[in-house]
């Protein structure tokens, strides 16, 4: 059997975004065939049949709530054009579960146009900056929260908080305090937390439910301070917070925040020897259920004896998948939401009976990806060459001998976060379907792995960050896994900048390199051009990278020597570069400037540009083509043929 097309890989979601109505009698989902476009439908879990509820010829359905069990909000998206195409707004609207009483509470496109069917007055109509809030309310009345932004170019000035009635369209503010970022609501669905940021300083607001007042719970550091600041995570039914903090460990742990003292209180609630912490809070039946976090996969930590028991017996029925259980709040039937896939299977979503024990397959995000033809992932660590242990994922081909493989070394972008988990990801497996082993690092600076690693990274691009990415190549030559004349490197944004610095460091080691999107000069980073600029906020350039990417003053010389602008000559290697003209995190001169230096003294140079593309690509036709110009540009340099498994 041939390896599947490379649209299996890209392709939209069929099926996506499943969520519990707040009883559990129903399940709302993103569903649509191939090639068309998504819109909301309901299924009724009792007679397992889905109605649709709403869609649209000229857009997707994007994000959607439960507002209550007979009502939903949802804002749209459009999946059939790129970056450049689309604007900015998605409309926010409400709609009943039959498709009934719809109403638009936001413009949509920022044109102030009314597409709803309700009568309304465009001046009852909230501007396009409003926004769903990726937190559930109480899900009991017909009142949301939405946040708005306030913009000064592509910098967010700060973020209101708003209460709209869902059928009216009434608005209430909340008052909030001053440079206010984020909001938090509490275990009821109601503001309890704004978390400020101006002047490298972040400040965490409480609002006392005694005095509905706010008043201050911490400051510290924005970037840089793992010692005094946490995160806050959410808050349990008695109105305790929890947040993730290191408290003088390497590993981030959740720990509650003491409300009057602003203090982390000493001994943490969930914690790890190997990971940072962190996940979100489940809740149901008006209580504190249990948190999802990543360790080497997404896991759930259960507080509740019974919801252990159902996860527990949902494993069972799906040996060898993550198994992620939701709940409804206030579950009135005995059904629970199962999102499950492994390193072969892409997510899958079914319903699980925790009276019948029944499992109901629902629908899969990618159906036509058949997991016999996948490649086994497995996740491990490698030591650095100054001892640091490395974490990574490693992705084999199927079909064939794991001995003496082309390997492609593929480096995440951020570089500040987390690159990947155990888990079904397209770029890896279209890459071991044809026949690569796939060896993705998580190099020092990569968050989740305890802050001694994140800390290494700081000021170390090209550098130190560049020799973890080379002694994994190097580690997967000694395992006998890679033949060490086919390696080629590869990566987007910060992982394309690390392809082309790798090309410059470790000549000898890759035989070929593959940036798309990439950054090409940090000094590009700060500066831009005179007519294009990085939506990068001013805030991170100012007090962010002259701490962690480094100061363009007092490290100019370093920031020179690891730009791969500057050192473009002594790239030889064959080179695959592509960029999106509407990029505005990464803009299109990175690329153009670096391959107008490199043409000159190197032949083997491909360039595509995507022109209505963005940061990384987003229409299915962009994606075929541009790994496609990956399969045909490895087979000419590294790679085998293709794979019949």
């Amino acid at each position: 059997m041939a390896a599947p097309p490379t649209e299996y890989f890209f392709d939209a979601p069929e099926f996506s975004g499943a969520k519990l109505s707040p009883t559990a009698r129903y399940l709302a989902v993103r569903a649509g065939e191939p090639g068309k476009r998504q819109g909301l439908a309901v299924i009724d879990l009792d007679k397992m049949d889905i109605q649709p509820v709403i869609g649209y010829s000229d857009v997707d359905i994007g994000d959607f709530q439960w507002i209550n069990s007979e009502r939903l909000v949802y804002d749209t998206a459009d999946r059939q054009a790129a970056r450049g195409s689309v604007h900015r707004a998605p409309g926010l609207f409400a709609i009943n579960r039959d498709g009934s009483r719809l109403v638009q509470l936001a413009e949509r496109d920022g044109d102030g146009r009314i597409v709803a069917t309700e009568q309304r007055h465009r001046a009852e109509i909230l501007p396009w900056n409003h926004f769903l809030i990726p937190q559930q309310g109480t899900q009991e009345t017909d009142w949301i929260y939405v946040i708005n932004p306030s913009f000064a170019g592509s910098e967010i000035r700060h973020v209101d908080l708003k209460r709209v009635h869902t059928f009216n369209g009434a608005v209430q503010t909340v008052p909030r305090p001053q440079h206010t970022k984020e909001w938090l609501l509490d275990f009821k669905g109601e503001p309890r937390l704004a978390m400020a940021r101006d002047a490298g300083v972040d400040t965490v607001h409480y609002r006392d439910p005694a005095t509905d007042q706010w008043r201050v719970l911490a400051s510290f550091n924005s970037y840089t301070d793992r010692v005094n600041s946490f995160s806050p995570l959410g808050f349990g039914a008695n109105g305790k917070l929890y947040a993730t903090a290191n408290m003088g460990r390497d590993k981030a742990s959740v720990y509650t925040v003491n409300l009057d003292t602003g203090k982390v209180d000493a001994d943490p609630k969930i914690s790890s020897d190997d990971y940072d912490v962190e996940g979100d809070f489940i809740s149901g039946s008006n209580k504190l259920l249990g948190v999802r976090l990543t360790t080497d996969a997404a896991t759930t930590t259960w507080f509740d004896a019974g919801m252990q028991a159902i996860q527990k017996a949902v494993d069972a029925l799906l040996p060898d998948n993550v198994n992620l259980i939701s709940v409804a709040a206030r579950p009135e039937t005995p059904w629970v939401l199962v999102e499950s896939y492994s390193d072969v299977m892409p997510r899958t979503y079914l319903v699980y009976n925790t009276a019948t024990r029944a499992l109901k397959r629902i629908g899969g995000e990618h159906p036509r990806i058949d997991p016999a033809q996948m490649g086994r992932q497995q996740t491990l660590r490698y030591t650095a060459r100054d001892g640091l242990s490395i974490p990574a994922t490693l992705t084999l081909p199927p079909g064939v001998p794991h001995k003496n493989l082309p390997l492609v070394v593929l480096v995440h972008g951020g570089p500040y976060v987390r690159g990947n988990s155990w888990g079904w990801e397209a770029h890896a497996q279209f890459l071991a379907t044809r026949g690569y082993a796939v060896l993705e690092p998580e190099y020092r600076g990569s968050t989740g792995y305890g802050y001694k690693h994140f800390r290494a990274g700081w000021k170390q691009w090209g550098l130190a960050m560049q020799d973890d990415i080379a002694d994994g190549a190097k580690w997967a030559i000694a395992q006998g896994i890679a033949d060490p004349k086919r390696i080629c490197i590869a990566g987007a944004s910060y992982g394309g900048y690390a392809a082309l610095m790798g090309l410059v460091n470790d000549s000898d080691l890759y035989r070929c390199g593959i940036n798309w999107v990439g950054v090409t000069d940090i000094g590009l980073l700060y500066n831009g051009t005179w007519t294009e600029k990085s939506d990068i906020s001013d805030h991170w350039r100012k007090y962010g990278m002259p701490e962690l990417v480094g100061d363009q003053v007092k490290d100019a010389a370093q920031l020179k020597a690891t730009s791969p602008l500057h050192q473009a000559a002594r790239i030889k290697q064959p080179l695959l570069l592509a960029y999106g003209g509407s990029d505005d995190r990464v803009p299109m001169h990175h690329g153009k400037q670096f391959y107008d230096a490199v043409k000159n003294t190197n032949q083997e140079v491909e360039w595509v540009l995507y022109p209505s593309e963005g940061h990384g690509w987003k229409l299915q036709k962009t994606h075929v083509d541009f790994w496609d110009r990956v399969e045909r540009f490895l087979a000419r340099h590294i790679g085998p043929k293709r794979i019949e498994p």
